[in-house]
């Protein structure tokens, strides 16, 4: 019997690993700085050893986010990935978010692209998106 209860725990903590890994993996997807819009990745980020960050002073308004393991950075906020699930043929991210005044979860619905740009939608009967391209991974 005590067999039987620790191969259950120990297959259950292979499946809580695998699901993770395979989080990490398709986070792998994501990871970079990327920009929508006509502005030119230098004119935004500036390379930082292996990644991107934004230049100084930082325009608040830039269409543009940069992916690093699991945080996610705009030029107003930072946010911690909690997670991300297959929502259709997209990725929804549930994300921990806070700027200088206030926190707040946030969904956000994203699609890689087969030519390597990424879009974003607002939600679920957004059918347009709006386009990313990878400044640098």
């Amino acid at each position: 019997m005590k067999i039987a209860g620790f191969l259950a725990a120990a297959g259950l903590g292979l499946v809580l690993a695998a699901s993770g890994a395979m989080a990490q993996g398709g986070l792998s997807l994501f990871q970079g700085a990327w920009l929508s819009g006509g502005a030119d990745c230098a004119e935004v980020y500036s390379s930082v050893g292996k990644g991107a960050s934004f230049k100084k002073p930082v325009d608040i308004f830039a269409p543009a986010f940069v992916i690093s393991g699991n945080r996610l950075r705009t030029p107003q906020a930072s946010c911690r990935i909690k997670s991300l699930k297959p929502s259709g043929d997209r990725q929804s991210l549930a994300l921990d978010c806070a700027n200088a005044v206030a926190s707040n979860a946030v969904r956000v619905l994203m699609a890689p692209q087969p030519d390597g740009s990424l879009k974003r939608y607002f939600n679920e009967q957004d059918t347009t998106g709006t386009l990313y391209q990878r400044c640098s991974r």
